[in-house]
């Protein structure tokens, strides 16, 4: 039987050098290995009491999707700013060079909710730090947070140290 990391495609040197890209498209292309993906993230859900599940865009939404429906639970966009039609709360963070914003609805998440948040990476941590934020805002709780890869090596953990960070696969390096 295959392990997930079977699935995943390592590109040495991309997109600069001495960079090893972990292609998340290679698990998603195969049946068996899409359905190892949501069964294990899902797997790291079991026993916990939640109500929402909010995934970040896109591939957070490709993960989360299917997990909120197999648990029947409602899922909540998390988007880049200027795309979600009703009023939003938002939240900037830092990148390489330079920021960028997300944005929920505001009726999204309701105080007091238990909420999860799925994306497919954590390298940084900036992205779902920020998410985790708009949930606050809101009077929700993040009571988890899981992602299918991490990369240990550029510490985003450490942005996320009073969370609950569940990873499948770990990669030490960046």
């Amino acid at each position: 039987m295959k392990k997930l990391e079977d699935y995943v495609v390592s590109i040495p040197d991309y997109p600069e050098p001495g960079i090893i890209f972990r292609d998340v498209t290679s698990i998603l292309q195969d049946a068996e290995g899409l359905k190892l993906a949501i069964d294990s993230l899902q797997a790291e859900l079991d026993g916990l009491d939640f109500d929402v599940i909010a995934g970040t865009e896109s591939r957070g939404f490709i993960f989360g999707m299917p997990i909120a429906y197999n648990l029947h639970k409602p899922f909540v966009l998390v988007r880049k700013k200027g795309k979600l039609p009703r009023e939003t709360v938002s939240a900037s963070y830092d990148l390489e060079y330079g920021s960028a914003e997300i944005e929920m609805h505001k009726d999204s998440i309701k105080p007091g909710q238990k909420v999860v948040l799925i994306d497919d990476l954590i390298a940084t941590g900036g992205t779902i730090e920020a998410a985790a934020k708009l949930v606050e805002s809101l009077g929700g709780e993040v009571v988890r947070i899981i992602f299918l890869m991490e990369l240990a090596g550029l510490k985003g953990r450490e942005k996320l140290k009073n969370y609950d960070v569940r990873s499948v696969i770990r990669y030490e390096g960046n």
